[in-house]
């Protein structure tokens, strides 16, 4: 579908942690995220995007890609145009994005009529213990035990500690370990015993993208899910023989059309698909709860980090969460 006489407007938005979020390369205490809105006559669409710097974006940097873009497109934009003329990426996907909530709001269809392949339901989602000393993880996972998935910050020089810690601490949850590619082939094989020995559920992205090799050929006692090593459906078939699902995230992918393409692709790869997010709003998560409808993983949390959401937001009980309303997107 193309629209025409389009006009792309952007800002910046900031919204604080409730606390501040660690990974193994990175802190942070509040999610600056960037809001595109196309309009078309009388009606607008929202998109909503956080730029990472671990792939050489900043806020201004995203911001101009959506200023170039949308100069280049003229009025006539499309999904496929946005896929041939911008990288993957956080621009990418604010753009996609709202698009996808233009083209619901102007026909008066909800979005998952397409991206979904049943009627969407409410979905579980992990809730992420930040990176920590292992007594501070220990209580933060003891505070949320009742929470059927855990996902916990790995890739410190504390790691073993911190899984057992976890495991006692939330006997009844299961837990998926995210190193976010902070250990080395030279500890991994210790470090992948002993997530096995207390029943961690999945490892994701071990080792740094493009240093995964040993990976293919070292038992997995754990599954392994790539999330760095995973940008686009292109970059499955590679991955084959070193992971054994794939996390993906709209802001990676660059938006929920080329999302879409990579879910379907694991499916026929025969990889387990997990759907994550950054740390960022509801409107950032409700395009990626359509696409989580089959997901075996999902790992929305990202308003429940956040002191404060956006309001209209998603609707939350505990670790479930319900598909958009149309106030919001879609």
């Amino acid at each position: 579908m193309e629209f025409v006489d389009c006009r792309v407007e952007t800002w910046v938005e900031r919204f604080p942690i409730n606390g501040k979020f660690r990974i193994s390369r990175a802190s942070k205490t509040e999610a600056e995220v960037v809001v595109c809105q196309i309009t078309s006559g009388e009606f607008r669409g929202l998109g909503e995007c956080v730029p990472y710097s671990h792939y050489g974006e900043t806020v201004e940097s995203v911001l101009e890609a959506i200023r170039e873009t949308a100069e280049g497109l003229g009025d006539r934009i499309t999904h496929d145009s946005l896929l041939e003329s911008l990288s993957p990426g956080a621009a990418r996907n604010a753009l996609d994005c709202a698009l996808w909530d233009l083209r619901a709001k102007t026909t008066g269809r909800h979005a998952h009529l397409l991206a979904c392949h049943q009627p969407p339901r409410p979905i579980e989602t992990a809730f992420t213990i930040s990176l920590d000393h292992p007594d501070a993880m220990a209580d933060a996972a003891r505070a949320a035990s009742r929470r059927p998935l855990l996902k916990i910050k790995l890739g410190g020089e504390h790691d073993i500690s911190i899984m057992h810690a976890i495991a006692a601490a939330a006997p009844r949850s299961r837990i998926i370990a995210d190193a976010n590619e902070g250990w080395t082939p030279e500890n991994l094989p210790e470090l992948m015993r002993e997530a096995a020995r207390v029943h961690i559920a999945m490892i994701e992205q071990p080792l740094p993208a493009g240093q995964d090799e040993i990976l293919a050929s070292m038992p997995h006692p754990v599954p392994i899910c790539a999330d760095e090593s995973a940008h686009v459906a292109s970059d499955l078939e590679k991955l084959g023989d070193r992971y054994d699902a794939i996390n993906i995230k709209l802001d990676k992918s660059g938006g929920l059309t080329e999302a879409l393409r990579m879910r379907d692709r694991a499916r026929d790869l025969g990889f387990g698909v997990m759907v994550g997010c950054m740390v960022g709003t509801s409107l950032a998560m409700a395009p990626a709860v359509l696409l989580a409808q089959d997901a075996d993983y999902v790992d929305l949390d990202g308003p429940l980090l956040l002191a404060r959401d956006r309001s209209p937001g998603l609707d939350y009980a505990g670790s479930i969460v319900s598909p958009p309303r149309a106030d919001l997107w879609g």
